[in-house]
């Protein structure tokens, strides 16, 4: 793995990122914030993983309706 944290702006001497691989990670932060709003996720009140699996992909065919 390679870390991607862009430099501040006001640093002097900047370093090289991947700004590509930044908007994807950020996409996928964005994705698991998301997905806290759904309480039941983040709670988990499905002790069975078979459940909490179930509702994970209702989750996120509700985010992949949502975004379309």
């Amino acid at each position: 793995m390679e870390p991607v944290v862009p430099p501040k702006s006001n640093r002097v001497d900047p370093w090289e990122y991947n700004q590509e691989l930044y908007k994807e990670r950020n996409e996928i932060e964005r994705l698991f914030r998301r997905l806290k709003g759904f309480r039941r996720i983040y709670v988990r009140f499905g002790k069975l993983e078979v459940v909490f699996l179930a509702f994970l992909n209702f989750a996120l065919i509700v985010e992949a309706l949502r975004v379309v």
